[in-house]
Protein backbone atom coordinates (compact mmCIF):
# COMPACT_ATOMS: atom_id res chain seq x y z
CA UNK A 1 0.00 0.00 0.00
CA UNK A 2 2.63 2.54 0.90
CA UNK A 3 4.35 1.44 -2.06
CA UNK A 4 1.44 2.15 -4.24
CA UNK A 5 1.34 5.28 -2.36
CA UNK A 6 4.84 6.06 -3.30
CA UNK A 7 4.20 5.28 -7.19
CA UNK A 8 0.64 7.37 -7.07
CA UNK A 9 2.88 10.34 -6.03
CA UNK A 10 5.67 9.82 -8.54
CA UNK A 11 2.97 10.01 -11.08
CA UNK A 12 1.21 13.16 -9.89
CA UNK A 13 4.45 14.60 -9.81
CA UNK A 14 5.69 13.16 -13.06
CA UNK A 15 2.29 14.53 -14.14
CA UNK A 16 2.96 18.49 -12.90
CA UNK A 17 6.68 18.29 -14.36
CA UNK A 18 4.67 17.67 -17.66
CA UNK A 19 2.14 20.26 -17.07
CA UNK A 20 4.59 22.90 -16.68
CA UNK A 21 6.90 22.18 -19.13
CA UNK A 22 3.46 22.09 -21.65
CA UNK A 23 2.78 25.12 -19.76
CA UNK A 24 5.84 27.48 -21.19
CA UNK A 25 4.65 30.12 -23.26
CA UNK A 26 6.35 30.11 -26.79
CA UNK A 27 6.64 33.36 -29.03
CA UNK A 28 6.91 32.73 -32.51
CA UNK A 29 7.27 35.52 -34.80
CA UNK A 30 8.32 36.12 -38.44
CA UNK A 31 9.82 39.55 -40.20
CA UNK A 32 10.96 40.05 -43.92
CA UNK A 33 14.43 40.62 -43.28
CA UNK A 34 17.16 38.71 -42.25
CA UNK A 35 18.70 38.82 -38.79
CA UNK A 36 22.64 38.33 -39.55
CA UNK A 37 25.55 39.76 -36.88
CA UNK A 38 25.09 39.06 -33.70
CA UNK A 39 27.27 41.65 -32.91
CA UNK A 40 25.01 45.32 -32.11
CA UNK A 41 27.41 47.46 -33.54
CA UNK A 42 27.78 45.97 -37.48
CA UNK A 43 24.28 47.81 -39.05
CA UNK A 44 23.03 50.80 -38.38
CA UNK A 45 19.16 49.02 -39.16
CA UNK A 46 15.68 49.29 -37.19
CA UNK A 47 14.88 45.72 -36.86
CA UNK A 48 18.36 44.56 -36.18
CA UNK A 49 19.13 46.77 -33.27
CA UNK A 50 15.71 46.01 -32.26
CA UNK A 51 16.17 42.42 -32.21
CA UNK A 52 19.32 42.50 -30.59
CA UNK A 53 17.93 45.53 -27.90
CA UNK A 54 15.85 42.43 -26.14
CA UNK A 55 19.31 40.70 -25.88
CA UNK A 56 21.67 43.80 -24.85
CA UNK A 57 20.39 46.70 -23.03
CA UNK A 58 21.80 50.53 -23.27
CA UNK A 59 22.35 52.57 -20.74
CA UNK A 60 18.91 54.16 -21.07
CA UNK A 61 15.80 52.56 -22.42
CA UNK A 62 12.67 53.76 -23.90
CA UNK A 63 9.02 52.92 -23.25
CA UNK A 64 5.79 52.09 -25.31
CA UNK A 65 5.33 55.83 -25.93
CA UNK A 66 8.87 56.27 -26.65
CA UNK A 67 9.55 58.39 -23.73
CA UNK A 68 12.75 57.91 -22.29
CA UNK A 69 13.92 55.56 -18.98
CA UNK A 70 16.40 54.28 -16.72
CA UNK A 71 18.21 51.33 -18.30
CA UNK A 72 21.79 50.27 -17.25
CA UNK A 73 22.03 53.81 -15.70
CA UNK A 74 19.65 55.01 -12.62
CA UNK A 75 20.15 58.34 -13.47
CA UNK A 76 22.00 61.15 -15.09
CA UNK A 77 22.69 64.55 -14.64
CA UNK A 78 24.53 67.60 -16.13
CA UNK A 79 27.01 68.74 -13.43
CA UNK A 80 28.60 71.17 -15.52
CA UNK A 81 28.23 72.60 -18.91
CA UNK A 82 30.01 70.04 -20.58
CA UNK A 83 29.87 66.99 -18.12
CA UNK A 84 27.37 64.49 -17.99
CA UNK A 85 27.30 62.10 -15.10
CA UNK A 86 25.62 58.65 -14.89
CA UNK A 87 24.69 56.32 -12.02
CA UNK A 88 24.89 52.70 -13.15
CA UNK A 89 22.33 49.95 -12.11
CA UNK A 90 24.41 47.63 -9.86
CA UNK A 91 24.02 43.50 -9.44
CA UNK A 92 23.47 43.32 -13.28
CA UNK A 93 24.80 40.71 -14.73
CA UNK A 94 26.16 39.53 -18.45
CA UNK A 95 24.57 36.44 -19.45
CA UNK A 96 27.74 34.48 -18.68
CA UNK A 97 27.37 35.82 -14.82
CA UNK A 98 30.15 38.51 -15.55
CA UNK A 99 29.39 41.75 -13.22
CA UNK A 100 28.29 44.96 -15.10
CA UNK A 101 30.65 47.64 -14.49
CA UNK A 102 31.63 51.15 -15.27
CA UNK A 103 34.65 49.54 -17.04
CA UNK A 104 31.69 48.14 -19.76
CA UNK A 105 30.77 51.51 -20.38
CA UNK A 106 34.21 52.82 -20.81
CA UNK A 107 34.98 49.78 -23.20
CA UNK A 108 31.94 50.14 -24.87
CA UNK A 109 32.06 53.65 -26.01
CA UNK A 110 35.62 52.97 -27.32
CA UNK A 111 34.80 50.25 -29.68
CA UNK A 112 31.44 51.67 -30.72
CA UNK A 113 33.71 54.71 -32.54
CA UNK A 114 35.87 52.26 -33.19
CA UNK A 115 36.66 50.88 -37.19
CA UNK A 116 33.83 48.83 -38.40
CA UNK A 117 31.49 50.23 -36.02
CA UNK A 118 28.25 51.64 -37.99
CA UNK A 119 27.18 53.67 -34.80
CA UNK A 120 29.93 55.91 -34.69
CA UNK A 121 27.59 59.13 -34.29
CA UNK A 122 25.72 57.21 -31.06
CA UNK A 123 28.83 59.41 -28.91
CA UNK A 124 30.26 62.51 -29.91
CA UNK A 125 33.82 61.32 -31.43
CA UNK A 126 35.68 63.71 -29.20
CA UNK A 127 33.59 62.77 -25.72
CA UNK A 128 36.00 61.26 -22.80
CA UNK A 129 34.49 58.36 -20.66
CA UNK A 130 35.66 58.13 -17.23
CA UNK A 131 35.06 55.67 -14.89
CA UNK A 132 34.41 57.65 -11.41
CA UNK A 133 34.37 54.53 -9.78
CA UNK A 134 32.80 50.42 -10.14
CA UNK A 135 29.01 52.42 -10.66
CA UNK A 136 29.29 55.92 -11.87
CA UNK A 137 30.85 57.15 -15.17
CA UNK A 138 31.23 61.10 -16.24
CA UNK A 139 31.26 62.14 -19.83
CA UNK A 140 33.12 65.11 -20.47
CA UNK A 141 32.59 66.93 -24.13
CA UNK A 142 34.24 69.87 -25.71
CA UNK A 143 30.89 71.68 -25.69
CA UNK A 144 27.08 71.25 -24.35
CA UNK A 145 24.69 68.65 -25.85
CA UNK A 146 21.58 68.55 -25.01
CA UNK A 147 20.40 65.35 -26.48
CA UNK A 148 24.01 63.02 -25.70
CA UNK A 149 21.64 60.46 -24.55
CA UNK A 150 18.89 60.69 -26.53
CA UNK A 151 20.09 57.28 -28.75
CA UNK A 152 21.70 55.28 -26.33
CA UNK A 153 18.97 53.25 -25.65
CA UNK A 154 20.35 51.38 -29.07
CA UNK A 155 23.93 51.92 -27.94
CA UNK A 156 24.22 48.51 -26.24
CA UNK A 157 26.61 47.86 -23.18
CA UNK A 158 29.20 45.09 -24.11
CA UNK A 159 31.26 42.74 -21.56
CA UNK A 160 34.81 44.29 -21.87
CA UNK A 161 36.09 40.93 -20.06
CA UNK A 162 34.18 38.73 -22.28
CA UNK A 163 35.11 40.61 -25.96
CA UNK A 164 39.00 40.15 -24.65
CA UNK A 165 38.55 36.74 -24.21
CA UNK A 166 36.72 36.12 -27.48
CA UNK A 167 38.52 37.95 -29.97
CA UNK A 168 35.46 40.39 -29.92
CA UNK A 169 37.27 43.68 -29.75
CA UNK A 170 37.22 44.44 -33.18
CA UNK A 171 33.68 44.91 -34.88
CA UNK A 172 32.59 43.20 -37.11
CA UNK A 173 30.79 45.28 -40.05
CA UNK A 174 28.08 44.94 -42.01
CA UNK A 175 30.43 44.70 -45.31
CA UNK A 176 32.89 42.50 -43.42
CA UNK A 177 32.52 38.61 -44.33
CA UNK A 178 34.82 37.50 -41.61
CA UNK A 179 33.17 36.31 -38.32
CA UNK A 180 33.52 36.49 -35.13
CA UNK A 181 32.57 35.09 -31.64
CA UNK A 182 30.42 38.39 -30.84
CA UNK A 183 28.99 38.02 -34.03
CA UNK A 184 27.98 34.44 -33.96
CA UNK A 185 27.23 34.29 -30.20
CA UNK A 186 25.62 36.80 -27.71
CA UNK A 187 26.18 37.95 -24.09
CA UNK A 188 24.10 40.88 -22.99
CA UNK A 189 22.32 41.74 -19.41
CA UNK A 190 18.91 42.20 -21.50
CA UNK A 191 15.75 39.91 -20.65
CA UNK A 192 15.91 37.39 -22.83
CA UNK A 193 19.14 35.03 -24.06
CA UNK A 194 19.97 33.67 -27.49
CA UNK A 195 20.04 30.16 -27.34
CA UNK A 196 20.55 29.15 -30.81
CA UNK A 197 21.58 31.64 -33.91
CA UNK A 198 21.14 30.35 -37.52
CA UNK A 199 22.58 33.50 -39.22
CA UNK A 200 19.87 35.02 -41.78
CA UNK A 201 17.30 32.11 -40.71
CA UNK A 202 16.23 31.29 -37.41
CA UNK A 203 16.94 32.43 -34.11
CA UNK A 204 16.25 31.07 -30.47
CA UNK A 205 15.87 33.13 -27.38
CA UNK A 206 14.71 32.58 -23.38
CA UNK A 207 14.20 34.60 -20.71
CA UNK A 208 16.72 35.40 -18.61
CA UNK A 209 15.78 34.52 -15.33
CA UNK A 210 18.67 36.04 -13.45
CA UNK A 211 17.51 39.59 -15.68
CA UNK A 212 17.97 42.52 -13.01
CA UNK A 213 13.98 43.40 -13.81
CA UNK A 214 12.73 40.21 -13.81
CA UNK A 215 11.20 40.30 -10.19
CA UNK A 216 8.67 43.28 -11.56
CA UNK A 217 8.32 41.72 -15.01
CA UNK A 218 4.91 42.25 -17.24
CA UNK A 219 5.71 39.58 -19.95
CA UNK A 220 4.84 35.66 -19.56
CA UNK A 221 6.86 34.50 -22.33
CA UNK A 222 9.88 31.92 -21.40
CA UNK A 223 10.70 30.93 -25.32
CA UNK A 224 11.00 32.86 -28.40
CA UNK A 225 11.38 31.72 -31.68
CA UNK A 226 12.08 34.26 -34.65
CA UNK A 227 12.11 33.34 -38.26
CA UNK A 228 12.53 35.23 -41.12
CA UNK A 229 10.13 34.63 -44.16
CA UNK A 230 11.08 36.70 -46.84
CA UNK A 231 8.25 35.76 -49.12
CA UNK A 232 4.91 37.96 -47.97
CA UNK A 233 2.64 35.34 -49.40
CA UNK A 234 4.11 32.74 -47.06
CA UNK A 235 4.70 35.27 -44.09
CA UNK A 236 1.09 35.76 -44.12
CA UNK A 237 -0.06 32.31 -44.56
CA UNK A 238 2.01 31.38 -41.49
CA UNK A 239 -0.22 33.96 -39.37
CA UNK A 240 -3.57 32.80 -40.79
CA UNK A 241 -2.40 29.21 -40.44
CA UNK A 242 -1.38 29.71 -36.34
CA UNK A 243 2.09 28.98 -37.28
CA UNK A 244 3.06 32.52 -36.01
CA UNK A 245 1.88 34.68 -33.16
CA UNK A 246 3.09 37.73 -34.76
CA UNK A 247 4.57 38.20 -38.80
CA UNK A 248 5.91 41.79 -40.05
CA UNK A 249 5.08 43.70 -42.18
CA UNK A 250 2.00 42.01 -43.54
CA UNK A 251 1.73 43.71 -47.50
CA UNK A 252 -0.98 46.55 -47.58
CA UNK A 253 -2.46 44.49 -49.94
CA UNK A 254 -2.88 41.75 -47.42
CA UNK A 255 -4.60 44.01 -44.50
CA UNK A 256 -7.97 43.19 -45.36
CA UNK A 257 -7.74 39.71 -45.61
CA UNK A 258 -5.85 39.62 -42.55
CA UNK A 259 -8.40 41.53 -40.59
CA UNK A 260 -11.21 39.28 -42.20
CA UNK A 261 -9.39 36.17 -40.14
CA UNK A 262 -11.35 34.74 -37.21
CA UNK A 263 -8.05 34.64 -35.29
CA UNK A 264 -5.88 37.30 -36.35
CA UNK A 265 -6.12 41.26 -36.15
CA UNK A 266 -4.05 43.64 -38.62
CA UNK A 267 -2.20 46.40 -36.36
CA UNK A 268 -1.86 49.42 -38.20
CA UNK A 269 -0.47 53.09 -36.85
CA UNK A 270 1.87 55.77 -38.44
CA UNK A 271 6.03 54.92 -38.22
CA UNK A 272 8.32 57.83 -37.98
CA UNK A 273 10.09 56.29 -40.74
CA UNK A 274 10.71 58.19 -43.94
CA UNK A 275 11.08 56.22 -47.29
CA UNK A 276 13.62 58.47 -49.63
CA UNK A 277 15.83 58.34 -53.11
CA UNK A 278 19.06 59.81 -52.72
CA UNK A 279 21.40 60.18 -55.68
CA UNK A 280 25.75 60.50 -55.87
CA UNK A 281 26.12 64.48 -56.17
CA UNK A 282 30.04 63.84 -55.13
CA UNK A 283 31.83 61.55 -57.84
CA UNK A 284 32.99 63.07 -60.96
CA UNK A 285 31.76 60.69 -62.35
CA UNK A 286 29.05 58.13 -61.38
CA UNK A 287 29.54 54.44 -61.08
CA UNK A 288 26.63 52.87 -63.02
CA UNK A 289 25.56 55.85 -65.70
CA UNK A 290 26.59 55.78 -69.80
CA UNK A 291 26.90 59.56 -69.02
CA UNK A 292 31.18 59.24 -68.61
CA UNK A 293 33.75 62.04 -67.48
CA UNK A 294 30.62 64.07 -65.66
CA UNK A 295 28.10 63.66 -63.06
CA UNK A 296 24.25 64.46 -63.46
CA UNK A 297 23.30 64.10 -59.96
CA UNK A 298 25.76 67.48 -59.56
CA UNK A 299 23.74 69.31 -61.40
CA UNK A 300 20.57 70.71 -58.98
CA UNK A 301 18.44 70.78 -62.60
CA UNK A 302 18.89 66.97 -62.65
CA UNK A 303 17.66 66.49 -59.52
CA UNK A 304 14.64 68.56 -59.15
CA UNK A 305 13.66 66.62 -62.55
CA UNK A 306 14.01 63.17 -60.94
CA UNK A 307 11.56 64.96 -57.86
CA UNK A 308 9.22 66.49 -60.56
CA UNK A 309 9.38 62.63 -62.21
CA UNK A 310 7.51 61.12 -59.22
CA UNK A 311 3.81 61.24 -58.93
CA UNK A 312 3.70 59.98 -55.14
CA UNK A 313 -0.16 60.38 -55.24
CA UNK A 314 0.26 57.19 -57.43
CA UNK A 315 2.44 55.63 -54.98
CA UNK A 316 0.70 56.26 -52.10
CA UNK A 317 -2.78 54.90 -53.62
CA UNK A 318 -1.43 51.72 -56.01
CA UNK A 319 1.78 50.71 -54.39
CA UNK A 320 1.06 51.60 -50.54
CA UNK A 321 -3.04 51.03 -50.61
CA UNK A 322 -2.90 54.60 -48.86
CA UNK A 323 -0.74 53.42 -46.03
CA UNK A 324 1.74 56.27 -46.39
CA UNK A 325 1.65 60.27 -45.65
CA UNK A 326 3.98 61.86 -48.64
CA UNK A 327 6.91 63.51 -47.35
CA UNK A 328 8.22 67.02 -48.30
CA UNK A 329 11.42 66.57 -45.48
CA UNK A 330 13.65 64.08 -44.38
CA UNK A 331 11.60 64.14 -41.27
CA UNK A 332 8.24 62.73 -39.71
CA UNK A 333 6.35 66.02 -39.05
CA UNK A 334 5.09 64.33 -35.60
CA UNK A 335 8.81 65.02 -35.01
CA UNK A 336 9.00 68.39 -36.18
CA UNK A 337 6.49 71.56 -35.29
CA UNK A 338 7.75 73.71 -38.35
CA UNK A 339 7.07 70.46 -40.66
CA UNK A 340 3.95 73.01 -42.45
CA UNK A 341 6.13 74.89 -43.74
CA UNK A 342 7.62 72.99 -46.12
CA UNK A 343 5.80 71.40 -49.41
CA UNK A 344 6.69 68.48 -52.28
CA UNK A 345 7.72 70.04 -55.46
CA UNK A 346 4.31 69.45 -57.65
CA UNK A 347 4.70 65.83 -60.22
CA UNK A 348 5.16 67.47 -63.42
CA UNK A 349 6.78 65.91 -65.81
CA UNK A 350 6.82 67.62 -68.65
CA UNK A 351 8.92 69.97 -66.05
CA UNK A 352 11.55 67.44 -65.65
CA UNK A 353 11.66 66.85 -69.29
CA UNK A 354 12.66 70.73 -69.36
CA UNK A 355 14.83 70.47 -66.64
CA UNK A 356 16.57 67.97 -68.05
CA UNK A 357 17.22 69.20 -71.56
CA UNK A 358 18.04 72.66 -70.04
CA UNK A 359 20.81 70.37 -68.05
CA UNK A 360 21.88 68.95 -71.40
CA UNK A 361 20.26 65.54 -71.31
CA UNK A 362 17.22 66.17 -73.71
CA UNK A 363 17.45 62.15 -74.50
CA UNK A 364 17.94 61.42 -70.80
CA UNK A 365 20.50 59.05 -70.07
CA UNK A 366 21.27 55.71 -68.24
CA UNK A 367 21.73 55.21 -64.31
CA UNK A 368 21.40 52.24 -62.01
CA UNK A 369 19.79 52.04 -59.24
CA UNK A 370 19.61 49.98 -55.62
CA UNK A 371 17.07 49.11 -53.83
CA UNK A 372 16.24 46.49 -50.82
CA UNK A 373 13.58 43.75 -51.32
CA UNK A 374 12.88 42.73 -48.29
CA UNK A 375 13.21 45.90 -45.74
CA UNK A 376 10.34 48.23 -45.79
CA UNK A 377 6.69 48.34 -47.11
CA UNK A 378 7.05 47.13 -50.64
CA UNK A 379 10.47 48.39 -51.24
CA UNK A 380 10.91 46.83 -54.46
CA UNK A 381 7.73 47.95 -55.79
CA UNK A 382 8.35 51.35 -55.06
CA UNK A 383 11.07 51.32 -56.82
CA UNK A 384 9.84 49.39 -60.24
CA UNK A 385 7.20 52.57 -60.10
CA UNK A 386 10.18 55.16 -59.69
CA UNK A 387 11.97 53.32 -62.78
CA UNK A 388 8.72 53.50 -64.87
CA UNK A 389 8.27 57.46 -63.46
CA UNK A 390 11.27 58.31 -64.73
CA UNK A 391 11.46 56.46 -68.09
CA UNK A 392 8.36 58.38 -68.88
CA UNK A 393 10.74 61.39 -68.52
CA UNK A 394 13.28 59.79 -70.43
CA UNK A 395 15.77 58.41 -67.97
CA UNK A 396 16.07 54.29 -68.13
CA UNK A 397 17.26 52.92 -64.46
CA UNK A 398 18.73 49.80 -64.35
CA UNK A 399 16.92 48.42 -61.06
CA UNK A 400 19.21 46.39 -59.39
CA UNK A 401 16.73 45.03 -55.98
CA UNK A 402 18.80 42.46 -53.81
CA UNK A 403 18.15 41.22 -49.71
CA UNK A 404 18.96 43.82 -47.42
CA UNK A 405 21.96 41.84 -46.48
CA UNK A 406 23.39 42.26 -50.08
CA UNK A 407 21.68 45.61 -50.36
CA UNK A 408 23.49 46.93 -47.23
CA UNK A 409 26.80 45.28 -47.87
CA UNK A 410 27.41 46.74 -51.03
CA UNK A 411 25.78 50.37 -50.67
CA UNK A 412 27.85 50.83 -47.24
CA UNK A 413 30.95 49.08 -48.94
CA UNK A 414 33.75 50.61 -46.62
CA UNK A 415 36.29 52.43 -49.24
CA UNK A 416 33.45 54.24 -50.58
CA UNK A 417 29.47 54.17 -50.16
CA UNK A 418 29.09 51.70 -53.54
CA UNK A 419 26.00 53.44 -55.43
CA UNK A 420 25.09 56.10 -57.66
CA UNK A 421 21.28 55.97 -56.99
CA UNK A 422 19.23 54.48 -54.30
CA UNK A 423 16.38 53.96 -52.52
CA UNK A 424 16.56 53.78 -48.26
CA UNK A 425 14.51 54.28 -45.22
CA UNK A 426 15.22 56.59 -42.05
CA UNK A 427 14.05 56.96 -38.21
CA UNK A 428 16.08 59.28 -36.64
CA UNK A 429 17.28 57.11 -33.16
CA UNK A 430 17.25 60.57 -31.11
CA UNK A 431 13.55 61.36 -32.24
CA UNK A 432 15.09 64.80 -33.40
CA UNK A 433 16.46 66.59 -36.50
CA UNK A 434 19.95 66.86 -35.73
CA UNK A 435 20.37 62.86 -36.21
CA UNK A 436 18.96 63.36 -39.64
CA UNK A 437 21.21 66.37 -40.56
CA UNK A 438 24.63 64.81 -39.04
CA UNK A 439 23.66 61.05 -40.34
CA UNK A 440 22.11 61.90 -44.17
CA UNK A 441 23.40 65.75 -44.72
CA UNK A 442 26.81 65.72 -42.97
CA UNK A 443 29.88 66.43 -45.38
CA UNK A 444 31.84 63.41 -45.81
CA UNK A 445 35.22 62.92 -47.60
CA UNK A 446 36.53 60.31 -49.96
CA UNK A 447 37.29 57.46 -46.95
CA UNK A 448 33.26 57.73 -45.95
CA UNK A 449 34.01 60.11 -42.93
CA UNK A 450 31.45 62.41 -42.13
CA UNK A 451 27.31 61.68 -42.77
CA UNK A 452 27.57 57.65 -41.79
CA UNK A 453 24.48 57.26 -43.80
CA UNK A 454 25.13 60.23 -46.38
CA UNK A 455 25.22 57.34 -49.00
CA UNK A 456 25.21 60.30 -52.00
CA UNK A 457 27.69 62.60 -50.08
CA UNK A 458 25.90 66.19 -50.32
CA UNK A 459 27.78 68.68 -48.86
CA UNK A 460 26.92 72.06 -47.51
CA UNK A 461 29.27 74.13 -45.26
CA UNK A 462 26.16 76.35 -43.52
CA UNK A 463 24.27 73.18 -42.54
CA UNK A 464 27.13 71.37 -41.35
CA UNK A 465 27.66 74.73 -39.46
CA UNK A 466 23.64 74.51 -38.22
CA UNK A 467 23.76 71.22 -37.12
CA UNK A 468 27.11 72.05 -34.87
CA UNK A 469 25.23 74.78 -33.30
CA UNK A 470 21.57 72.90 -33.20
CA UNK A 471 23.44 70.07 -31.42
CA UNK A 472 24.57 72.46 -28.44
CA UNK A 473 21.66 74.84 -28.40
CA UNK A 474 19.00 74.64 -25.24
CA UNK A 475 16.93 77.19 -26.26
CA UNK A 476 13.86 75.40 -27.48
CA UNK A 477 12.45 78.22 -29.67
CA UNK A 478 16.15 78.69 -31.09
CA UNK A 479 16.62 75.42 -32.08
CA UNK A 480 13.49 75.33 -33.72
CA UNK A 481 14.52 78.16 -35.67
CA UNK A 482 17.87 76.43 -36.90
CA UNK A 483 16.24 73.18 -37.79
CA UNK A 484 13.92 75.63 -40.01
CA UNK A 485 16.99 77.11 -41.78
CA UNK A 486 18.88 73.76 -42.19
CA UNK A 487 15.85 72.51 -43.91
CA UNK A 488 15.30 75.23 -46.32
CA UNK A 489 18.89 74.96 -47.46
CA UNK A 490 18.27 71.41 -48.01
CA UNK A 491 14.78 71.06 -49.32
CA UNK A 492 16.04 74.09 -51.47
CA UNK A 493 18.98 71.69 -52.62
CA UNK A 494 17.81 69.15 -53.63
CA UNK A 495 19.14 67.17 -51.55
CA UNK A 496 17.54 63.85 -51.29
CA UNK A 497 14.01 63.33 -53.00
CA UNK A 498 11.91 62.38 -50.05
CA UNK A 499 8.68 60.23 -50.69
CA UNK A 500 6.63 59.11 -47.20
CA UNK A 501 6.39 57.99 -43.92
CA UNK A 502 5.34 54.55 -44.52
CA UNK A 503 2.70 52.78 -42.38
CA UNK A 504 3.02 50.33 -39.62
CA UNK A 505 0.90 47.11 -40.41
CA UNK A 506 1.52 44.00 -38.26
CA UNK A 507 -0.17 40.86 -37.96
CA UNK A 508 -1.17 39.25 -34.60
CA UNK A 509 -2.69 36.02 -33.64
CA UNK A 510 -5.30 36.42 -30.54
CA UNK A 511 -2.94 33.70 -28.71
CA UNK A 512 -0.33 37.24 -28.01
CA UNK A 513 -1.37 41.14 -26.85
CA UNK A 514 2.05 42.82 -28.22
CA UNK A 515 2.30 46.38 -28.07
CA UNK A 516 3.27 48.27 -31.20
CA UNK A 517 5.83 51.58 -31.30
CA UNK A 518 6.06 54.02 -33.28
CA UNK A 519 9.46 53.06 -34.54
CA UNK A 520 8.50 49.62 -35.28
CA UNK A 521 10.49 47.93 -32.56
CA UNK A 522 8.82 44.76 -31.41
CA UNK A 523 10.34 44.70 -27.70
CA UNK A 524 9.80 40.96 -26.42
CA UNK A 525 8.62 42.40 -22.75
CA UNK A 526 6.01 43.50 -23.97
CA UNK A 527 4.29 40.41 -24.90
CA UNK A 528 2.16 38.30 -23.44
CA UNK A 529 0.42 35.15 -24.36
CA UNK A 530 -3.40 35.01 -23.61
Amino acid sequence: MLLRKSLLGATLLTGALVTQAAAENTFKFAFQGTLKSLDPYSLNETFTLGTLGNVYEGLTKRGPDLAIQPGLAVSWEVVEPTRWRFKLREGVKFHNGNDFTADDVVFSADRVRSEGSDLKTRIPADAKFEAVDDYTVDVVLTAPNPILHYEWDTWAIIDKEWSEANDSVRVTSASDQAATTISLQANGTGPFKITDHNAGVKTMMESNADWWGAGDKKYNIDKVEFSTIASDATRVAALLSGEMDLVYPVPVQDIARVNDNATTTAMTGPELRTIFLGMDQMRDELLYSDVKGKNPFKDKRVREAFYHAIDIEAIKAKVMRDLATPSAIMLSPFLFDNAAQFSRLAYDPDAAKALLKEAGYEDGFEVGMDCPNDRYVNDEAICQAVVAMLAKVGVKVNLNAQPKAQYFAKVLASGGFDTSFYLLGWTPGSFDSWNVLSNLHGCRDEAGNGGMFNLGGYCNADVDALATQILGENDPAKRLDLITQAYQITTGETAYIPLHQQGLAWGVSETADVVQRADNVLMLYHVNMK
